[in-house]
């Protein structure tokens, strides 16, 4: 399983323009339009505000992955956003988020969906590629850096 199977070029937001969560969410998911997936987003934004009522999925280390499942998707799907000034994102730590890997799962795919969130999670825990993901130049830079983490996680 490869997260650059579900994460299209167009999915990645070099800069991010929300200033709050339910912006960052409508925002990531939003880029899903760019690769014609048939969804209703504000369905999708509201799943996702749902789910963060559980608790927040901003882990710490100025990282989110916010994340739920969708009646009428057909396939894993990921979006990624960075923002250079961070986001309120109630996060474990109490700091801003910086780095967001947004996952939409299909509502029967329990195993698949776990399986995403547990390697996006591994990629997460090494420091440089996190540095590598604020230092990257653009949202090719950015696709490059988790396509080549993706490959050896």
């Amino acid at each position: 399983m490869n997260i650059v199977d579900m994460l299209k070029k167009e999915f990645v937001i070099e800069e991010l323009k929300s200033k709050t969560r339910r912006e960052v969410l409508t925002e990531l998911s939003k880029v899903f339009l760019h690769g014609n997936v048939e969804v209703d987003y504000d369905v999708m934004v509201e799943v996702l505000l749902e789910r963060e009522k559980l608790g927040s999925t901003g882990i710490g280390d100025a990282i989110a992955i916010p994340h739920g499942k969708l009646a009428g998707l057909e396939n894993l799907i990921v979006s990624f956003g960075r923002s250079t000034d961070g986001i309120e994102f109630d996060s474990m730590d109490g700091k801003p988020v910086h780095i967001f890997f947004l996952l939409m799962a299909p509502e029967n795919s329990a195993g698949q969906h776990l399986k995403t969130l547990a390697k996006i999670s591994r990629m997460l825990k090494d420091s440089s590629f996190r540095i590598n993901l604020m230092k990257a130049e653009s949202a090719e830079d950015l696709y490059r850096i988790i396509a080549e983490k993706d490959k050896v996680c």
